[in-house]
């Protein structure tokens, strides 16, 4: 009732779902186009990981954990690929691993946006899982109306995150492509299309974060309501 009685506050909401959905069917639409088109050079996402990782003490494994599920995990150190990207040799397999592989030498080099990410991070978490169920508490509850501005700020911290992420991201990505072109792995037409791959992908962080900001705006237009 509180999220919506405002035309402007749903004029909001129903353009940060706009972008997410349009930023997901990007980026699947583009992995299921170059995903069907074999490199050349016939390596394997497992293989462009591993030479980007050589010497780092870093592991590439399998992670069985579903479609576009791929990651580093610093705890584990290792570059975590599903297996369509593990065991592929499809130009979207090779653009993926490359920019797993990126993050993990992004932490190994001491990338500086990483530090700071994850100091916002555990409270980012906390935002995520919170802000919304202490900003209800707060607009049902007269007595505990101090609960949406603290809802509203631990929410910052999760925009914050998101803001962050970006470079890390595009940096990602920019390592994976200039890996990928400086040895030749793919050829230039085959940059192109991974291009595409890492470029959607990128776009999905994008949408996460203009998401997130009309989200604020609106939570920022409620409190502001309620008093």
């Amino acid at each position: 009732m509180f999220f919506f009685e405002n035309p402007i506050g749903m004029l909001l909401a129903i353009i940060s779902m706009i972008i997410a959905i349009g930023a997901q069917a990007r980026v699947q639409s583009a992995y299921a186009k170059y995903s069907q088109i074999r490199v050349q050079s016939g390596m394997s996402g497992a293989d462009v990981a591993r030479k980007m990782v050589q010497g780092t003490g870093v592991e590439v494994i399998q992670y069985d954990g579903g479609r576009l599920s791929d990651h580093f995990n610093p705890q584990t150190n290792t570059v975590a690929l599903s297996p369509e990207v593990y065991n592929g040799s499809s130009i979207a397999a090779l653009g993926i691993a490359a920019h797993e592989a990126g993050h993990a030498l992004q932490y190994h080099q001491g990338y500086a946006p990483i530090s700071v990410r994850n100091g916002i991070l555990p409270i980012a978490r906390i935002g995520s899982m919170m802000a919304f169920p202490m900003i209800m508490l707060g607009l049902f509850f007269a007595s505990m109306e101090i609960l949406i501005d603290i809802g509203i700020v631990v929410f910052i911290a999760v925009v914050l995150f998101q803001i962050i992420t970006l470079p890390v991201e595009f940096n990602a990505s920019k390592r994976a492509v200039a890996v990928l072109e400086r040895n030749s792995y793919l050829t230039r037409q085959e940059m192109s299309g991974a291009r595409a791959v890492l470029s959607a992908a990128a776009m999905t962080y994008v949408a996460a974060v203009v998401a997130s900001l009309l989200q604020l705006l609106r939570l920022l237009m409620i409190a502001r309501r309620r008093r």
